[in-house]
């Protein structure tokens, strides 16, 4: 299972490098760049409202698929077309709630046709969630890993194209993107679709209600873990472009930041992504999970370390790198959100494990404790200090739920980290904080700085080629 793991990563890794970047900070950024922070972040802000109910289209469903197809591939294939006759249902349901939900926060009329693309298309992005959800539980991790980045792929082809017949010529309009977005969508709904078929065979779409219900009542612990998520995640947008008479432009600038640390998230996903189907199995099977734990959160935590640490003390480089409207004003809680990086990854990982473990109801107490920290924080620093009283609220919220899963997960699989282990990770984090605040005092060029992140990674073995070699090829020995 370790060699699955990395070997997948692997290939996850390569795949989002080349797609992902090019989308979020030559496609995306870009088109923030054209239309001015405002116009963008009413649009940001939008898309991050569709977001904050979008569990409606899914109750948990496709981590309760990734997890039980895992273990019982032959069941769940039987369950399919019922599963997609409800979740046309429950689109209904959320469309309908999402609107009316808009309507009593008093957005203008004019927002609205906008709004209603957004909801069409988060409920195609939760049917390509359910298609992966079962490549990855059936471990067809390099078909999950194509669909992961279609849509960004064509996103990249097709506004890319619109970026180069029309400018600098002619103005690029908001609604481009969002219609060229909406295209990707479709287009990858059906590829994974044909992949599914392909797999598992054709299944009539059906609305079966005891079915139904048994599939809800399974699945809402799910549910209520991911809602809760979604909203000490993705609140702080909306909170801004709400609260504040100059929202728009505040959620704008937030956004510049706020995209980093999306596709870095992005990124540290592929380890939950591949985690939670070999967890599951591993579990199911009654195996040792301990050795692959403590490889992957090492990579992922430590690696997350390094990256704070470079992006916080370069910030303003790393921004001027992609943006060229209010770099300034971003900085100061691009670095806060850098920081709240690390103990998102620690989610992740101590998450993922819990979810295979069936820990919903220990994961949900943690999550509405996040919940209350964020948007009791928001409510007080958002109207005093605007993007900065966002950042610091999501930070203390993200903090508080990683140290309370890591406090769960280290008695469940009994980690008694010794003495030397606290040492080296306590002078890890030192070496790379100090690194970065030298380097800013000398003005040390960034690559000679991602150079010496990359020698530490090495030197204390996060990295371990050695390692990674002896497991990548154990199975051709």
């Amino acid at each position: 299972m370790q060699q699955k793991f990395l070997s997948n990563l692997i290939l996850l890794l390569l795949l989002n490098l080349v797609i992902k970047p090019v989308a979020i900070f030559g496609i995306d950024a870009t088109v923030q760049n054209q239309v001015g922070s405002e116009e963008y972040g009413l649009y940001f802000s939008l898309l991050n409202f569709t977001y904050l109910f979008n569990i409606l289209l899914d109750l948990g469903i496709n981590n309760f698929t990734t997890k039980n197809v895992a273990q019982y591939p032959g069941l769940m294939a039987k369950y399919m077309g019922r599963i997609a006759g409800l979740r046309l249902v429950l689109f209904v349901l959320y469309a309908v709630f999402t609107l009316l939900l808009a309507s009593l926060l008093g957005y203008p009329s004019d927002v609205y046709p906008i709004l209603s693309i957004l909801i069409t298309q988060q409920f195609l992005i939760a049917m390509i969630a359910y298609f992966r959800s079962y490549l990855s539980g059936m471990l067809l991790f390099r078909l999950d890993a194509l669909l992961s980045v279609l849509d960004r792929f064509l996103l990249i082809v097709l506004c890319g194209s619109v970026f180069f017949f029309t400018l600098p010529k002619n103005e690029f309009k908001l609604d481009y993107f969002i219609w060229i977005q909406f295209v990707s969508y479709i287009v990858s709904f059906l590829v994974g679709l044909i992949l599914v078929f392909r797999h598992i065979g054709k299944s009539k779409i059906r609305f079966n209600r005891p079915i139904s219900f048994l599939i809800i009542r399974q699945s809402i612990p799910y549910a209520l873990l991911i809602v809760l998520m979604m909203l000490y995640t993705r609140v702080d947008s909306v909170m801004l472009e709400r609260m504040l008479d100059d929202g728009a432009a505040q959620s704008g600038i937030y956004a510049q930041g706020f995209r980093l640390i999306d596709a870095f998230f992005m990124f540290a996903m592929l380890f939950s992504n591949l985690l939670l189907p070999i967890f599951s199995r591993m579990i199911g099977l009654k195996e040792n999970v301990k050795e692959l734990f403590s490889l992957s959160s090492k990579l992922l935590i430590w690696g997350s370390i390094a990256l704070a640490s470079f992006c916080f003390w370069n910030a303003y480089d790393v921004l001027d790198l992609i943006y060229t409207n209010d770099i300034a004003k971003s900085v100061p809680p691009f670095q806060l959100l850098m920081l709240t990086f690390v103990p998102m990854c620690i989610v992740l990982i101590f998450g993922t494990y819990l979810t295979a473990l069936g820990e919903m109801k220990t994961l949900n107490t943690v999550a509405f404790m996040g919940l209350v920290v964020n948007v009791g924080m928001n409510m007080y620093l958002i109207p005093r200090w605007g993007v900065w009283g966002a950042a610091i609220s999501t930070l203390l919220a993200q903090s508080v739920v990683a140290i309370s899963q890591l406090y769960i997960v280290a008695k469940r699989l009994q980690l008694n980290w010794k003495f030397t282990d606290i040492t080296t990770f306590g002078l890890f984090v030192a070496v790379c904080f100090s690194t970065g605040w030298i380097a800013t005092l000398y003005h040390i060029h960034l690559l000679l700085q991602l150079f010496v992140l990359v020698s530490c990674l090495l030197l204390f073995k996060v990295i371990n080629i050695r390692l990674f070699s002896s497991i990548l090829f154990a199975s051709k020995k």
